[in-house]
């Protein structure tokens, strides 16, 4: 048997598996395009930013929240043949605002290639493993340690 329960906002309906069985009845109601609590997009059909995307990712609010504000903005009605150029100040802000919160804005390592250091140094294996290679013309191998190279 079916049942509805109101926990606090929420309602919570549970079914049995006849339930599931039926096709659905439920109707659906027109999106209506005037609801401002409607998703509608990073861009607001009047032009304005949709701060409450889900796509900005909560960017817009937070500790920098205001920062992020000012440089999206900025961006988003730059008049400036390169779009943007005007706005390196609210991102240079933005920015630092950001890196006094490490544990809520981790830097992403823009270095994708080894640094160095113990864990890339060469192992027993490939600091002694030796080819053998020949000249052009034909003179007896020599070998040729490859960690050398």
């Amino acid at each position: 048997m079916s049942y509805c329960k109101q926990e606090g906002k929420d309602r919570v309906i549970f079914v049995t598996k006849e339930d599931h069985e039926a096709p659905s009845n439920a109707e659906l109601i027109e999106d209506d395009p005037n609801d401002p609590y409607e998703d509608q997009g990073l861009i607001l059909p009047n032009g304005d930013i949709n701060w409450n995307c889900p796509c900005l990712g909560g960017m817009a609010s937070g500790p920098c929240g205001q920062q992020f504000k000012e440089a999206f903005s900025c961006f988003h009605y730059s008049k400036e043949e390169l779009k943007g150029s005007d706005c390196v100040e609210n991102f240079r802000s933005m920015q630092e605002c950001m890196q006094k919160y490490p544990e809520l804005y981790p830097q992403e390592d823009d270095d994708s290639a080894p640094s160095g250091g113990a864990d890339n140094a060469p192992t027993a294996s490939t600091s002694t493993d030796s080819f053998p290679t020949s000249s052009p013309d034909s003179t007896p191998a020599t070998t040729k340690n490859l960690a050398a190279s």
